[in-house]
């Protein structure tokens, strides 16, 4: 690959393979939550994902290709872990919805980091109305970051002095 525009297409694709499959994710996620607020949060979060897919085929209409998801291993490897760790350490509800709020750190770190590189390759590229499109999902990955870790320091409060 020696050409940026192909680069930037190979990266939309990834990022939309990684929306495509949290909005599979994600209402596991809610149904495993026992905390109601960290529930609540990957309901709403479902909503806004469904809307990024949208936006990701929206910007390969706007520069002219078919969407066309790439496999993502990053969002792959995320997933994993999660499932191994629901499975082999059968964790209690409290440690479940603790471990919960570090995996969608984790993954809402992921999903900034590509929609920051998106974003500065397509502006290079010249594609201003997608670079903004694409920081709409960026502005409400920021967000529910910061929901997440909101969420993770109420959670770890309830843990007692002695553990």
């Amino acid at each position: 690959m020696n050409d940026p525009r192909e680069l930037f297409l190979h990266e939309l694709g990834d990022i939309l393979y990684a929306e495509r499959t949290l909005v599979k994710a994600l209402p596991k996620l809610a149904q495993e939550a026992t905390d109601s607020t960290l529930r609540d949060a990957f309901e709403k979060h479902l909503g806004e994902t469904k809307q990024h897919v949208t936006n990701i085929e929206k910007a390969f209409e706007m520069v002219g290709e078919p969407a066309k998801a790439e496999k993502c291993p990053g969002i792959d490897g995320i997933k994993k872990e999660h499932d191994e760790f629901v499975t082999s350490e059968e964790p209690s509800t409290d440690v479940l919805d603790m471990f919960l709020t570090g995996a969608a750190a984790r993954t809402e770190h992921y999903e900034m980091a590509a929609y920051t590189g998106l974003i500065t390759t397509a502006k290079a590229l010249g594609e201003t109305d997608v670079a903004n499109l694409l920081g709409e999902n960026l502005k409400q990955e920021k967000a529910a970051l910061e929901t997440v870790t909101t969420i993770s320091e109420k959670l770890a409060g309830k843990i007692p002095a002695s553990a």
